[in-house]
């Protein structure tokens, strides 16, 4: 029988993510022995474990590393968004801690599953496999799910959290097909596998495949970042939502999805600029167009907001974009510069 190889695991390149996930499970554990009226302290800690995660940071800025095969990086790429998180995080904490009383909702739980969500974006600041990718898009969404609804007995956030679950599942069943049929066209889930594999060529059925898998999971993303016309839900779940919470929504969700969307377009769909870049701008100005013009009319603040991280969804788009062509642009030159060498050979 053959030994199993277990890869090396860098601890350093995981560590703000370890510090989140296990301080939430100790979150969880201390809420039990804290009474009703003293939920505060465990807001107090969530903040206190959130410095603790933004310092253990600090140390790596500036060192490329990977661990669990690939699949988890930490740059300064994910490094920058993970601090941008911790601090919509900790905002978010800062203002719940008189919101949650003053509405009569003041729960324990709500600050781990806070620490949960941020942990499921940073999974997707840092991951570089679509399998990782979907984890911290799933684990992201189920915790936004309950933390939609947290107002309960509240109608609308029942309501928003029921929407938001169907869309998310909807979602989900796109981005999953997706994956399959791209590593089904490239035989790997590792964004620079499927970088590798563009480059080398690809049969004609399977360049069909790649296409349309790129297309599902380009679909799944859109969902997430309220990406029209995938953008229906945004604002009624913002409107039932917990302030809190929509506010979290609005800032910290959308960066993680588009933190995920570019490095699937720049990373593993580089070389296919040409062919997204087209369909991605007429995205980014419908986003624009619809979500300027529809929060003009609205009556509600956060309805009005809703369709304002609308629009400014399309504006990211167009970073995006403009990424895109650089790493488009840059890799012709290299590829340029190698057959000029082999010709001079």
């Amino acid at each position: 029988m053959p030994d199993i190889q277990i890869p090396p695991i860098d601890l350093g390149v995981s560590l703000q993510l370890l510090i989140v996930f296990g301080w939430a499970m100790l979150l969880l554990l201390v809420d039990l022995f804290v009474g009703a009226g003293s939920k505060r302290i465990i807001g107090y800690l969530a903040l206190a474990g959130v410095v603790v995660a933004g310092a253990a940071g600090i140390p790596a800025w500036g060192l490329n590393g990977s661990t669990f095969n690939g699949m988890l990086v930490l740059d300064n790429f994910a490094l920058t968004l993970n601090w941008i998180f911790l601090l919509s995080t900790a905002i978010t904490i800062i203002i719940s801690l008189d919101y949650l009383p003053r509405q009569g909702i003041e729960r324990g739980e709500y600050y781990a599953l806070l620490l949960f969500a941020l942990g499921g974006m940073m999974l997707l600041a840092q991951g570089t496999d679509l399998i990782v990718l979907f984890l911290g898009l799933e684990l992201l969404s189920i915790t936004l799910y309950v933390l939609a609804g947290f107002a309960y007995p509240r109608l609308t956030s029942e309501e928003a959290a029921m929407k938001y679950l169907l869309i998310g599942a909807f979602a989900a069943g796109f981005l999953v097909f997706g994956i399959a049929l791209l590593y089904g066209a490239t035989g790997t889930s590792s964004l620079a596998g499927i970088a590798e594999k563009l480059g080398s060529g690809l049969a004609a059925d399977d360049v069909a495949f790649m296409l349309a898998g790129a297309a599902l999971v380009i679909i799944g993303f859109g969902y997430k970042i309220s990406m029209a016309p995938f953008h229906m839900w945004t604002p009624d779940v913002y409107e039932g939502s917990p302030t809190p919470v929509a506010a979290f929504m609005s800032v910290g969700t959308k960066g993680a999805g588009f933190a995920a969307l570019a490095r699937l377009l720049l990373v593993a769909l580089g070389s296919q600029f040409a062919t997204w870049s087209i369909i991605l701008a007429l995205l980014a100005a419908v986003t624009m167009v619809i979500g300027n013009v529809s929060a003009v009319a609205q009556t509600n603040v956060k309805r009005m907001l809703a369709y304002s991280s609308i629009g400014h969804a399309g504006y990211l788009l167009m970073g995006v974009l403009a990424a895109g062509v650089l790493v488009f642009y840059v890799g012709l030159r290299r590829y340029e510069s190698g057959n000029l060498m082999e010709m001079r050979g």
